[in-house]
């Protein structure tokens, strides 16, 4: 998320009550996680085994829990609570915004477009033109929808991110302040959750088309084209590049890549990438035609066993 208007590490140091290591002047022009930064971002990082990763990252400031040495041509804030702090920062910028009707008067509705009763349309939404909103369809505060989108009963558009941190006294909710955007051409289909990112974007792309409830989590990109089938699951910060099919009940796994023009059949699960212009079946993902072979062996096992007694 990009603030309203470039700050300073003295100013954000002042918001969250951390310790400054750098020029007080230094400029900060967003925050974001780890996966989705960008020069002038704030990221933050509160293990030691990611400590390399966020210091080395495209970003230039790092809210971080012990003084370290500040990489050249970037700033240090350091917090006993970074989690906590960055929390705190989300809240400041993009405070939740109560809505006080169905439609938003400050949400943006193109020409032609129809909003059935029922539907939902929050705060600083951007909607384009020839689409169909359909009735109890619930759109949140900053998505973008494009031209010529189709979304059915029910479905939900930019929900918070499925992010927490373990502590003592339970789980701490990482606030999201990203957005969903939807692009031209696409079709959502009824029951289907799409999250924001957690400081960045959710992404579907031109001309995708969902079935019914799939899920997809926060920071996915989804590429040009592609199918989903009904009870899909796509896990945070993973890409679908473009073309790729994805038949009912299958599973994808966070932080992965399946490449442009592969086919997933119902029912597979992946938890690694897979290389594109391949079919794909079976849990954990195989080629389809290994699978099947595998399948086929295995329904000969009785058979063997009854010869070798």
């Amino acid at each position: 998320m990009k603030f309203p208007s470039p700050q300073t590490l003295s100013g954000i140091a002042g918001l969250t009550g951390a310790r400054m290591i750098g020029d007080p002047e230094f400029p900060v022009s967003g925050i974001n996680e780890i996966h989705m930064v960008e020069p002038g971002d704030l990221t933050f990082v509160d293990h030691l085994k990611y400590y390399s990763k966020a210091l080395n990252s495209a970003a230039t400031v790092i809210l971080i829990n012990k003084e370290v040495e500040c990489p050249v041509g970037k700033a240090l804030l350091v917090h006993d609570k970074p989690f906590d702090a960055y929390v705190s920062l989300v809240r400041h910028f993009r405070p939740f915004e109560p809505c006080r009707s169905m439609v938003s008067p400050s949400a943006e509705i193109g020409a032609n477009t129809v909003v059935q009763p029922g539907a939902f349309i929050g705060n600083h939404v951007k909607i384009g033109n020839n689409c169909i909103i359909h009735a109890n369809v619930s759109i949140y505060d900053h998505c973008i929808i494009g031209n010529d989108v189709i979304i059915h009963s029910g479905a939900v558009i930019g929900a918070d991110a499925y992010y927490f941190q373990r502590r003592p006294e339970g789980w701490k909710k990482l606030e999201s302040c990203g957005r969903t955007i939807i692009e031209d051409k696409v079709e959502i289909g009824a029951a289907c959750s799409i999250d924001k990112g957690v400081s960045g974007d959710t992404i579907i792309s031109f001309g995708t088309k969902m079935d019914n409830h799939v899920q997809i989590g926060h920071d996915t990109f989804v590429g040009r084209n592609c199918l989903i089938g009904a009870f899909s699951a796509i896990a945070g910060v993973t890409r679908i590049e473009d073309d790729v099919i994805l038949w009912a009940r299958v599973m994808i796994n966070k932080d992965i890549t399946i490449g442009k023009k592969a086919i997933l059949l119902a029912n597979t699960a992946t938890e690694r990438s897979l290389e594109g212009g391949k079919v794909y079946y079976g849990l954990p993902a195989e080629e389809a035609r290994k699978a099947w072979r595998e399948i086929a062996a295995l329904r000969q096992l009785p058979d063997l066993i009854r010869k070798l007694r």
